[in-house]
Formats: structure tokens, C-alpha cells, sequence
């Protein structure tokens, strides 16, 4: 992200100074693993604010293993469903198997300036800071209500907070605004790109190696076609379209992963290709796909000249939309002066997704606002600067300056 930063320096920061830690510390110490369930953390976090007088709804998935939180601090006059503030942030983690860990992840450890644990950066501690605030915000009284919104799945392509948005709509919550707080070194995002991930499938026909012209060979068509990919791609990062605000100023086409064959003395029968196109809002997802699929349908004629029941298809994995807030909207102004940021200059894009695109589809103005950086996601020994925490925590209580009565 290419916006200045935001903040002048705070005094140097201890972990004992963050109000926010036994939470995080709480947070943390549950292995929110998409692929494993997250009630346990939902089910401490439901009992902590039952404790405070707030109630709280879950939407599950289809296995019941999973679930959503949705909360709301009423305002002072009563109100639930009309205006406020939706604060978000998802519950799983990425895996931590494989990765050389210096520390145990699912305890938080500080070392000199620095915490780390799976999922302080991306993105337990903005949810444990919001936690932490709760007593504060009743004791203030709300002008507005405030909704805490804790998601499932949301690193396996945002599955749960579709449901839970589905569920805020049905039952008629009408939020002013929303604050996902994915990692963005406290700066205030208003906009991101949006992702379209296909899977492309060459269907070839074996034959033993050494015929090589009796068969079509699935791996070397698929390996043409990344090539054609990686061309756009270049086309692109040299004559954009560019939008400079982003941290990567272009849209992106990339390839994940390759898988054909069997030996090495049959010729591949199929290869599967998994890519993506992350586009901004001066590039169609549409018409990249197009030029991709134009190109592998040129390689098709020759493959069925030797094998008739050869082709590539193409099937569409996933969409996650971007979203673009105005900087003079009234949550991002909220956000910009929250943050401590220049309206005119602190605005920031970014290139990874996030559930922020789908409060904003839903009607709700958007920002992303949290501690850490996205450099620091899914890494081993991933970490967050103790600054970064006392910058959320501040944050949070300017945003409670602003939407309580006393």
C-alpha cells in the first residue's frame, strides 16, 4: 500500500501497557484452523459478553461444526437494527504444519518489541481489541449501536460471513457503516481489488512415451497455456491500466498450481492448472478470461487432429468481488480521524481480498482498518509490533470519543 504512514511514533510500548492482551493472549490459545471447528473460541467469547448483559446469535454451517457470532450493544434509546457501527473480524486461522515455528503458535510469546502467535497480525488481536472495549462502550452509553461480527472460514475463500450477512439482512439490521480490521499497519483502506480463481483442465490422450506423436500430451498444452497466462500477466504490469494508490498498481494474473501425469514414459492423459486474475476497477475479470480461453481454444484443433476426444475446459472456483468506499463517505471519515490519518492523503488500497467487499455489497459502507501488515500473514513465526497494538487500542477509543453519549 502506497499511502504514507499515519502515525507519528509512540513512546515505546510494553506488552503489561496493552489493556487488550489477556484477550488476545484468550484468543490466540484456540486453533481456529479452517479446517477445524471454532466453537470453543465462539463459545468463551458468547459466555464473556453474556457476562457483560449482550446477547448473541450464531448462523452454522451446513456440519454444525462452525459457526458465526453476531452482537449488538444497543444504543442508549434502545435501538439495535437502525444505524451504527458493524466492527468485524474472522475467527480461523491458516495451518501452521510444516512451518518452523520458533515458538509454540497457538500461545502468545513477546519478544523485545514484537508479538507473535498464529493469528495476531491476521487478524485475532483487532477482534480481542474490540472485545476489550465492550465494557467501555456500555459504561459511555452508545449515541448508535455497535455490532461485533466474528466470522468462520473467512481463509478458505469468505464462506461464513455470507451466511451471517444473509441472516443480519433477514433480520433487519441496517448498519451505517463497517470496520473489518484485516492487517493494514493501522492505515485506513478504502478499496480493494477483486479475485476470480478458475480451474483449467487439458484433457489429453495417453500413449506410451516413446510414441509421442500418437498421443497428446496434457502437461506440455497446460504448460503453453501458463505461458500465455504469465504473458498477460507481463502485458499487464507494462501498459497497466494503473492505479497507483494500490500496493501493486496493476492487475495481477497468477498461477497456483500445476498437477498432470502419472510416469515418465506415459504421456499425460490430464493437467489441471489453478489460477487467478486479481483486477481493479480499470480492468474486466471477464475479458482477461476471455483472452485466456480464446488462446486455449486455438491449441484444441491440433489435439483432436490427433485424438478426437481432446479439449481444455474451464470451470469458475470462486468470486470474491472488490469493493471501493468514497474517502469522503461518513465511515471513512470516522476511520480517518480514528486512525489519526489525512483524509487527503491517508487513503490506501490493497491487493489481497477481504470480507469487506461483502458488508459493501450488502449496502454497508466499508473501511479496513487493523494492526499488523499483511507481510506478516501466514507466515511461520508470523508477529505484530506492540506499537501496532497500542495503535488499535487508541484507535478504538477515539471511535468510542465518537459514538458514545458520555
Amino acid at each position: 500500500m502506497n499511502a504514507p504512514t499515519p502515525h507519528s511514533a509512540l513512546a515505546p510500548v510494553q506488552a503489561s501497557d496493552l489493556a487488550a492482551l489477556p484477550l488476545i493472549e484468550k484468543w490466540i490459545s484456540f486453533a481456529t484452523v479452517s479446517r477445524d471447528s471454532n466453537l470453543a473460541l465462539l463459545d468463551w467469547t458468547e459466555a464473556y459478553l453474556n457476562d457483560l448483559g449482550i446477547q448473541c446469535s450464531r448462523t452454522y454451517d451446513d456440519s454444525g461444526k462452525k459457526a458465526n457470532l453476531w452482537a449488538t450493544l444497543p444504543a442508549h434509546d434502545g435501538e439495535t437494527k437502525v444505524g451504527g457501527i458493524v466492527l468485524s473480524g474472522h475467527t480461523d486461522v491458516v495451518p501452521v504444519d510444516g512451518q518452523p515455528w520458533n515458538t509454540d503458535p497457538f500461545q502468545v510469546t513477546v519478544i523485545g518489541d514484537k508479538m507473535y502467535g498464529r493469528g495476531v497480525t491476521d487478524m485475532k488481536s483487532f477482534g480481542a481489541t474490540a472485545l476489550m472495549m465492550v465494557p467501555e462502550l456500555l459504561k459511555r452509553q452508545l449515541k448508535r449501536p455497535v455490532h461485533l461480527a466474528f466470522s468462520y472460514d473467512e481463509e478458505v475463500g469468505c464462506i461464513g460471513v455470507r451466511r451471517m450477512i444473509a441472516d443480519m439482512v433477514a433480520q433487519g439490521f441496517k448498519p451505517a457503516g463497517c470496520i473489518v480490521g484485516e492487517p493494514t499497519g493501522m492505515q485506513v483502506v478504502i478499496a480493494h481489488k477483486g479475485k476470480h480463481a478458475y480451474k483449467t483442465t487439458v484433457h489429453g490422450f495417453e500413449a506410451h512415451s516413446s510414441l509421442t506423436p500418437l498421443g497428446v500430451n496434457a502437461v506440455e498444452i497446460a504448460c503453453e497455456f501458463v505461458a500465455k497466462l504469465k504473458s498477460m500477466h507481463r502485458t499487464l504490469a507494462a501498459n497497466g491500466p494503473f492505479d497507483p494508490i494500490y500496493d501493486v498498481p496493476h492487475t495481477t494474473v497468477h498461477t497456483g498450481v500445476i498437477a498432470g501425469g502419472t510416469a515418465l514414459n506415459i504421456i499425460p492423459r490430464e493437467c489441471e492448472v489453478t489460477w487467478e486474475i486479481r483486477h481493479h476497477h480499470m480492468n474486466s475479470p471477464e475479458d482477461l478470461f476471455a483472452q485466456a480461453k480464446d488462446f486455449a481454444d486455438s491449441l484444441v484443433p491440433a489435439m483432436q487432429a490427433v485424438a478426437p476426444g481432446t479439449g481444455i475446459t474451464h470451470e469458475l472456483k470462486s468470486v470474491l468481488p472488490g469493493f471501493a468506499t468514497e474517502a469522503d463517505s461518513e465511515i471513512a471519515q470516522l476511520c480517518f480521524h480514528c486512525a489519526d490519518v489525512d483524509p487527503q492523503s491517508g487513503a490506501g488500497k490493497v491487493s489481497f481480498g477481504t470480507e469487506a467487499a461483502l458488508f459493501h455489497q450488502a449496502g454497508v459502507p466499508t473501511i479496513v482498518c487493523g494492526p499488523g501488515h499483511i507481510a506478516q500473514a501466514h507466515q511461520p513465526n508470523e508477529w505484530v509490533t506492540l506499537e501496532q497494538l497500542a495503535w488499535c487500542e487508541r484507535f478504538m477509543r477515539r471511535l468510542a470519543d465518537q459514538l458514545c453519549v458520555n
